[in-house]
């Protein structure tokens, strides 16, 4: 299903880890779920918005993340959107900072990753952002304020996927595309931070890559390849608005992994054992990360 009958539903949830971690998995774009109010927005037909879905869900990632808070030797925190990014996008710039509003995609989408008309084209994008992208950032804001409180730092690890083959909508979707992209940001992502994603996802590097570095090995683990890289084909990290670029005390990366590495594309199932390993290999970046 993509709809829901009514948008009572929580758009997000905070489901509680460690009282000792700075970590919070935050997981943005796995829902598919579109209310119904908002469905009568948005232009496409039921067959038309249910390819839009399969190509733009993040699918699965919840549960890539649930792998790894079972698998933690200190458990997370997970912050979870409920609702489909289309709905809002709690991860792009609210105004006229957002980069991807040249292609449609600002806090409200009114295109498709294929170009297409979303929603008519003087559609009012400010009840949404009111109703689900404010109370959402706001939400995140205080989750990252209660590490802070607790334990004096927040490690944000952001858990998204991405297509096999670049789609219309990607600004920077020219370069390499890796089992695993890591995306940094040059205030709020250490070389440190970067280097120990590269060994937990050590597995998923290419033979003969540098051990020790985020495009290496680390070490060997099995070996399924595909490669590590950084920003590319996507970059930045999530980091609410209070802190962002200011506060040093809020570390954050973002793991892109590639869909064929654990699913079928575009919007099938998942493959258990690249679900596996990937949540195992998110687990060890987190206690890792955890133990700064």
């Amino acid at each position: 299903m993509h709809s829901s009958g009514t948008s009572a539903r929580p758009s997000f949830a905070y489901l509680p880890g460690a009282p000792g971690s700075p970590v919070i998995l935050h997981v943005p774009h796995s829902s598919r779920v579109v209310p119904a109010d908002v469905r009568r927005g948005i232009t496409l037909d039921d067959a038309a918005l249910a390819r839009e879905l399969d190509h733009i869900t993040d699918a699965h990632t919840e549960e890539i993340a649930a792998v790894a808070a079972a698998r933690c030797a200190v458990r997370p925190w997970r912050f979870v959107n409920r609702l489909s990014r289309l709905v809002t996008d709690p991860e792009r710039f609210p105004d006229e900072r957002e980069e991807m509003l040249s292609v449609g995609m600002g806090a409200v989408y009114t295109r498709t990753t294929h170009g297409a008309p979303l929603r008519p084209a003087a559609y009012d994008s400010r009840p949404l952002v009111e109703r689900y992208f404010r109370p959402y950032a706001a939400a995140m804001t205080d989750a990252v304020a209660g590490r802070l409180a607790a334990v004096g730092r927040a490690v944000i690890i952001d858990v998204h996927s991405y297509p096999t083959e670049r789609l219309p909508y990607e600004l920077h979707g020219d370069g390499p595309r890796p089992a695993i992209c890591l995306g940094s940001d040059g205030f709020h992502t250490s070389a440190e931070l970067l280097g120990l994603a590269g060994r937990a996802f050590a597995e998923f590097a290419e033979p003969g890559d540098a051990p020790g570095t985020a495009n290496g090995s680390g070490g060997d683990r099995g070996g399924r390849g595909g490669g590590v890289g950084i920003d590319s084909p996507f970059r930045g990290t999530y980091v609410p608005l209070k802190y962002y670029g200011t506060d040093r005390r809020v570390a954050a990366l973002m793991i892109e992994i590639r869909r064929d590495v654990y699913m079928s594309e575009p919007g099938g199932p998942a493959d258990a054992s690249g679900v596996e390993a990937l949540g195992e290999a998110l687990a060890r970046l987190v206690d890792a990360a955890g133990a700064l």
